[in-house]
């Protein structure tokens, strides 16, 4: 075979690699999840070492770094962080700060509202919500609201932000089912508050990011301490949590933000935990 040949095959399958590789990275970069924050850590916050405990072989997917035994503790645990007055001056809990508020702020935050009860309108029936692939988070634990997750829609929130196709639908319990109340939108943990804001401006909605977590180690997660461990505990720095024995995490899950789109107020639209 010519040389000159030779040359342009292996120039050919150096490009596809040269390019999977380029697809591959952009694919993980915008998984979240898979980036620490760009966010002004706060003094009792550390940015992410390195792992350097041995882990559990069942890895949470949406979680890295993190068994699922870890996840479902903390998801219990964040749940909890929603309740009204739970996530005041939370050492656990990053905020956005507000924004000065424009009327293009207020007219894009209106708009976006519009969009989501459009799209959400047949969820009032939560069994379309489970036929369309949204799933139940602690369907047996008491919880002010419940979290029905699309796991498709949040992966694809790391792309594209459509308001009509949230993460989470979020649902009262009643005695018949569940009751539709709002829904809840999430970015990568990479995301810059500046990303937040383009998304949904920050002058109306208050992003929220769940940080300095201490988990126990490997194994003895059933007779912790949960007054010093995990979401709820009073360990909140790395060098108290190595002191303790335990497994750091700077930051867990991703950007999220609620919105109750049939309620009378964007401060009530946009808040927290839903207004009973």
């Amino acid at each position: 075979m010519p040389a000159r040949s030779q040359f342009r095959q292996l120039a050919t399958k150096f490009g596809f690699l040269v390019g999977a590789l380029f697809i591959v990275t952009v694919l993980l970069s915008a998984m979240p999840g898979h980036h620490t924050p760009a966010v002004q850590w706060q003094e009792s916050q550390q940015p992410p070492a390195p792992p350097t405990r041995q882990r559990s072989q069942r890895m949470a997917p949406d979680m890295p770094g993190m068994d699922m035994a870890d996840a479902e503790a903390n998801e219990a645990h964040a749940v909890h962080d929603m309740t009204p007055g739970e996530h005041a001056h939370n050492a656990h809990m990053y905020v956005t700060a507000p924004h000065p508020q424009t009327p293009e702020d207020v007219a894009r935050a209106k708009e976006i509202v519009e969009q989501l009860r459009d799209g959400i309108e047949k969820y009032k029936d939560y069994r379309a919500a489970l036929a369309d692939g949204y799933k139940i988070f602690l369907a047996n634990l008491k919880q002010p609201e419940y979290h029905f997750t699309n796991y498709k829609n949040g992966f694809l929130e790391a792309f594209t932000f459509e308001p009509s196709r949230p993460t989470s639908l979020l649902y009262k319990k009643t005695s018949t089912g569940y009751e539709l109340v709002g829904a809840m939108y999430t970015m990568p943990k990479r995301a810059t508050e500046e990303q937040l804001n383009e998304r949904i401006p920050l002058s109306v909605a208050t992003w929220h990011l769940h940080t300095n977590l201490c988990m126990p180690a490997v194994g003895e997660l059933r007779g912790a301490d949960w007054t010093k461990f995990g979401l709820r505990g009073s360990i909140t720095t790395e060098e108290a949590c190595d002191a303790a024995g335990g497994r750091f995490h700077p930051v867990i899950f991703g950007w999220m933000v609620h919105v109750y789109p049939y309620e009378d107020s964007l401060g009530n639209i946009f808040a927290m935990h839903h207004q009973d």
